[in-house]
């Protein structure tokens, strides 16, 4: 995940065919991890939602909430991939644009343990195990790979492969499941950079601090064409686990609200509204290599 500012972004065609219409994603929705994987349409109506200020829907997000997932660092304007989903899912939930307050929550703090001030959090976040014991999910609304962005002028420019990306210099924000990917699937034999703000992960790359950098793909595509001049996407990582990385809502442990957004975000994929959302806010206009 990350968040950078200007407009621009071209998305890889492979993104659309794993998320769009034919992925596992739409035929069987991960589980939420949630106690109770379903709730009966009247728990789910507005006024028997259980809700950190009742009668409004507070969503949490970080600041700044950067482009594609959002536009001119405003949640509340209903732009970009994440706000658009999110006033869908309030809609469903029977909830009016004026009845969403946004709340910033920084990235890490989100999935640590503890009460929350949100009723969801939607963040680029991808589901994991780690982060599950600490916090709920709801089912993926998005289907994501991890992709590897460095300068023409770096020396695994022309990586073909895993192997190729083994003795160079990587970096990506603590945390995430970019850095996983780089100690889990790489494996360099450098230390990798670890930064706190994946601004300064951009401005590593900038400098030639290290030779390429790991983002998820919508991204990196976005990083290519409008953020880091003279740089291109080295290529993507295909996925580990059976249905791809999934980005989820995320919930505090044990919150029965999961179960309702479950049911709209089905709502949503079986109508084909989200499809409708991610072609209008991540273009299929490019693709990337994959790394083996």
């Amino acid at each position: 995940m990350i968040r950078l500012r200007r407009p621009g972004l071209l998305l890889a065609a492979a993104l659309l065919a794993a998320a769009v219409g034919c992925s596992p994603e739409d035929a069987s929705p991960p589980a939420a991890s949630s106690p109770s994987a379903s709730a009966s349409a009247g728990a789910c109506t507005k006024a028997n939602l259980k809700l950190v200020a009742p009668g409004t829907l507070t969503v949490g997000t970080d600041k700044p909430a950067y482009e594609p997932w959002f536009k001119a660092d405003n949640p509340a304007n209903g732009q970009g991939f994440e706000s658009a989903v999110a006033y869908a899912v309030a809609e469903k939930l029977g909830f009016g644009k004026s009845e969403v307050t946004w709340t910033t929550v920084p990235f890490n703090a989100s999935f640590a343990p503890g009460r929350k001030k949100f009723d969801f959090d939607i963040n680029q976040i991808s589901i994991t195990p780690e982060r599950r014991k600490a916090v709920d999910f709801s089912a993926g609304y998005f289907t994501v790979n991890q992709a590897v962005v460095a300068l023409n002028s770096s020396p695994v420019a022309g990586a073909k492969s895993i192997a190729d990306l083994k003795d160079a210099k990587l970096a990506a924000q603590v945390g995430t499941t970019s850095l996983q990917t780089i100690q889990s699937t790489i494996r360099p034999s450098k230390q990798p950079g670890v930064y706190n703000d994946n601004n300064d992960v951009v401005t590593a790359v900038k400098n030639g601090t290290v030779d390429a950098a790991v983002f998820d793909l919508p991204t990196a595509f976005y990083l290519t064409s409008a953020e880091i001049d003279d740089s291109k996407i080295v290529g993507q990582f295909p996925s580990a686990a059976e249905g791809g990385e999934q980005f989820g809502m995320l919930f505090e442990k044990g919150n029965p609200l999961v179960s309702c957004v479950n049911q709209a975000l089905a709502t949503l994929r079986t109508s084909g509204e989200l499809a409708k959302i991610q072609k209008q806010w991540l273009s299929d206009e490019a693709n990337a290599p994959v790394l083996k």
